[in-house]
């Protein structure tokens, strides 16, 4: 077998260690968009050497080193700059190297796990930290992005450009932060994975339901951060809770891209394998979460909570297996913990399975107020469902109806409206 060109092991070395390039060189410089500046610069620098001199052995270190040295360089420029400016008698501050990092007991040093909290910084909107996050933990480039959110690409590099320009403005340190914060913080980057765990694997606009692509890089990051972060049962919670919707990918959809819904679905076609990982991760939550860092308390949090409900299905051989019981409890369980109109919704799915749809349709409606829920259409579509159990089938028509007319999904309205049609 050929070797790969210097420039394809270029590509691909640098899309699996640019995060940690980045994060290196930005402890130094104190700045992510500096930061990639210098690791693009080292990959020019490869560009030039490699095909005259050959690949590295460690093509990985080549570019660490390589990046470093330039910062370094550039941190000695400012110096001697701010030195001479400083001679001939500007009273202008001196660049001086990074201070030494504050000695701490729970300090976590990992230069990635800095990027991580950087990039998904709260003062970012959630837009900006996701872009900023595929950016610079996915290895992803502006067109990638851009097709993934199927949103122009000016708009993805606009994002990441104001996102640099804001944590430089606000001067956002480059760090782990350290006790109740870190709790705080920790909420934002286990939410930017999950919004783009979500993106993949339901859509919110476009023609194709699923993007695995988004899935699998938003997978990745969680394992990453259960590596860096292995006594935070939330992490491990977010990962076993991507790891079980994961394992179901191949099922959702029918030869023909259409949604196939939960019960209608094969379930030979789930992944064993990821099930297993994500049994694994759900233990390893439950046993941190007996001297717990994030949560304040032995009471699970909500990710290990929604990963508990995902097991729920991932463990049962059929859907009529399923124990919805548990299920509509671990809702209840959820909803005391993280309140939310999604959640009840949810929890109102669970006890039309386990206690009948009567008295989940009193639960429905008593969400039909929510501002939040106005334009959802689930909201519909879950009251279409349980007004056709209940035989009363025109207003379960026109909900579904309804809900196919929220959606921006093509593949969802279709199958929305054959639910509607269905009802005729």
């Amino acid at each position: 077998m050929a070797e790969p060109r210097p420039t394809e092991a270029l590509e691909t070395v640098f899309r699996l260690e640019s995060p940690r390039v980045i994060a290196g060189v930005a402890r130094l410089v104190r700045d992510v968009g500096l930061a990639e500046e210098l690791a693009q610069d080292a990959v020019v620098a490869a560009l030039e050497q490699w095909p005259r001199d050959g690949v590295p052995d460690n093509p990985g270190a080549w570019l660490m080193a390589t990046a470093r040295r330039r910062a370094v360089d550039l941190i000695r420029r400012r110096e001697n700059y701010a030195r001479k400016l400083a001679e001939i008698g500007r009273d202008l501050p001196t660049a001086t190297a990074p201070p030494e990092e504050p000695a701490d007991p729970d300090d976590i040093d990992d230069d990635l796990l800095r990027l991580v909290f950087t990039a998904c910084h709260p003062v970012l909107s959630a837009e900006a930290r996701i872009a900023l996050t595929l950016r610079l933990l996915g290895g992803l480039t502006t067109p990638e992005i851009a097709r993934a959110f199927l949103v122009p690409e000016p708009t993805v590099a606009q994002r990441i450009v104001r996102a640099k320009r804001t944590l430089a403005t606000r001067n956002v340190a480059f760090e782990v932060p350290y006790g109740p914060d870190r709790a705080a913080r920790l909420g934002s980057v286990l939410e930017v994975i999950y919004l783009i765990f979500n993106e993949g694997y339901a859509a919110t606009v476009g023609d194709d339901w699923l993007r695995p692509a988004l899935c699998e890089d938003a997978l990745r990051l969680a394992r990453v951060l259960c590596a860096l972060m292995p006594k935070e049962p939330e992490v491990h919670g977010l990962t076993a809770l991507l790891e079980f919707q994961a394992s179901r990918t191949a099922a959702r959809t029918g030869p023909d891209g259409a949604p196939v819904l939960l019960q209608d679905q094969n379930r030979r076609r789930w992944n064993r394998m990821l099930i297993a990982r994500g049994i694994a991760a759900l233990d390893h939550a439950h046993a941190h979460a007996q001297t717990p860092a994030t949560t304040g308390s032995g009471a699970p949090g909500p990710y290990v909570l929604q990963a508990a409900i995902a097991a729920c299905h991932a463990t049962a051989h059929t859907y009529e297996e399923t124990d919805w019981p548990r299920i509509a409890t671990l809702y209840g369980l959820l909803a005391a913990r993280a309140p939310s109109p999604v959640v009840e919704l949810n929890r109102a799915v669970a006890v039309s399975m386990a206690e009948g749809p009567a008295p989940a349709l009193l639960l429905v409606d008593a969400l039909a107020a929510e501002p939040a829920l106005r334009d959802y259409h689930l909201l519909p579509s879950v009251r279409g469902d349980l007004l056709r159990r209940l035989g009363r089938t025109a207003e379960a028509r026109a909900e579904f109806a309804r809900a196919a007319s929220l959606t921006r999904n093509e593949r969802e309205r279709e199958l929305l409206t054959r639910r509607a049609d269905d009802c005729g």
